[in-house]
């Protein structure tokens, strides 16, 4: 992603909401479907796609379809970018944030629940 002063405003204003960021700091530990955000952050499916849509047009997700998933992940191609870099080194998942996460993986909710 370039960095341009366009893309780096895209980034601010995507990640200046706190359900994005949350989202974006899972997305920083492991690779997660819709059912996965659903039952980690107990919001309705039509939110967290929206703050999904959101954070992909601002160029800082990807996703792939793995089967009935549809699996998004950090974009390789951001990681290097400075903005990114910082946050990486200084925001951290909460201790609760990271235990839900864990528990998610644990009860292996993507196999449970069928997420489009």
């Amino acid at each position: 992603m370039k960095n341009s002063k366009k893309a780096i405003i895209k980034i601010f204003k995507a990640l200046s909401d706190e359900t994005r960021l949350r989202i974006y700091l899972f997305l920083m530990q492991d690779k997660l479907c819709v059912c996965e955000l659903i039952n980690i952050l107990n919001m309705e499916q039509s939110r967290i796609s929206h703050n999904l849509r959101i954070l992909k047009e601002a160029g800082l997700i990807v996703n792939q379809r793995d089967g009935k998933w549809i699996i998004y992940a950090i974009n390789p191609e951001i990681e290097s970018n400075k903005i990114i870099q910082t946050l990486k080194n200084e925001l951290k998942l909460s201790k609760q944030d990271l235990e839900k996460l864990n528990k998610c993986k644990k009860e292996n909710i993507r196999k449970k629940f069928k997420c489009n």
